[in-house]
């Protein structure tokens, strides 16, 4: 499996620091275009993709979205994230996949893996023809928009190479306009330093004040980008039952959020990716959302009163965002 030619851009977007804090991205260098040395062996890999709407979603989806970001007080969690963590979900199928294939080609060597080693997931979705990489850096498919996990299983068997998929976006640049903190500052090129899907999940300190104020009422996440690329009419709901969204993301206030005790996110989010982002970076994604929506001149009084009610017992890293979220709004 060559992918010798999708190596210069992974090296030139590590040495532009866009993968931010995420120091494994550069730890694992060209690994993830070499599967062999990932998984010694590895001839061919074969790509898969799960939808992951939930699936009682109607058409017009994206109208309803914004309008919950349009709602200050409201929280806005990515839709991908509001049911099960698709990490377990997509490994599992992807392993029965495997067995399937032993069963018709008898043993061979292989490893599944889902957003969970350093894989190029979209560059072999690409190569595989699953779809290609939109501006926004996300796979697109001509029947299915954006809206679906990647996994992959490396194989030893010298399968049938697939064609690739060309490109479709033309001259749109819809996700560039559209995303609020002008992370997408090339076509095809992320800065994830600005991205809010990184700020809220996987950066681990203070989110830099410049970007607060943009990342309005998301606290885990963002679809910005997927809900005004024009491919995305054609994305399909899921047949699983799992990614049905759980109470209580279909629509909750930052202020009930902002309530729970720390044995109580870990009860409400047990099964959901939400969880591995910890209480404290939970915490600091409200305050941001909740100072934001003080600053839209909602229910200012009554979250503020929130916010000072839990500044003296709030670690460092809360503490500083509890401090701008109550200096928001007016007077």
């Amino acid at each position: 499996m060559d992918l010798s030619s999708a190596e210069p851009g992974l090296l030139a977007w590590l040495a532009a620091g866009f993968h931010g804090g995420m120091g494994y991205m550069a730890a694992h260098g060209l690994k993830r275009a070499r599967p062999a040395e990932l998984v010694p062996g590895t001839v061919r890999v074969i790509s898969a993709r799960m939808n992951y709407l939930p699936p009682d979603t109607s058409p017009g989806w994206q109208a309803l979205e914004w309008q919950r970001l349009g709602s200050p007080q409201q929280a806005a969690v990515s839709v991908y994230a509001r049911g099960r963590d698709y990490h377990k979900v997509l490994r599992a199928r992807l392993q029965s996949l495997a067995t399937q294939i032993e069963q018709a080609a008898g043993p061979f060597g292989h490893r599944v893996f889902t957003d969970s080693a350093p894989v190029l997931e979209v560059e072999l979705a690409s190569r595989s023809g699953l779809g290609w990489r939109g501006k926004h850096t996300l796979a697109l498919a001509r029947e299915a928009g954006s809206t679906f996990f990647l996994g992959e299983i490396y194989v030893d068997l010298p399968l049938a190479v697939s064609v690739p998929e060309a490109g479709h976006c033309g001259r749109c640049t819809a996700c560039m306009a559209v995303c609020p903190t002008q992370a997408i500052v090339a076509p095809y090129q992320l800065d994830a330093r600005r991205c809010i899907s990184y700020l809220t999940i996987e950066h681990e300190g203070p989110i830099p004040e410049s970007l607060r104020s943009l990342m309005g009422n998301r606290i885990y996440g963002c679809d910005d980008c997927q809900l005004t690329c024009p491919w995305n009419k054609f994305a399909q709901p899921s047949v699983l039952v799992d990614f049905e969204a759980r109470s209580p993301w279909a629509g909750v206030g930052l202020r009930e959020l902002w309530q729970w005790s720390e044995l109580q996110f870990l009860q409400r989010t047990e099964g959901s990716p939400i969880r591995r982002i910890g209480y404290q970076r939970w915490r600091r994604n409200l305050a941001v959302a909740l100072g934001n929506a003080c600053a839209a001149g909602v229910e200012t009084a009554l979250i503020r009163a929130d916010l000072l009610a839990a500044h003296a017992a709030a670690d460092e890293l809360v503490r500083e965002h509890i401090a701008w979220a109550i200096a928001q709004g007016p007077a």
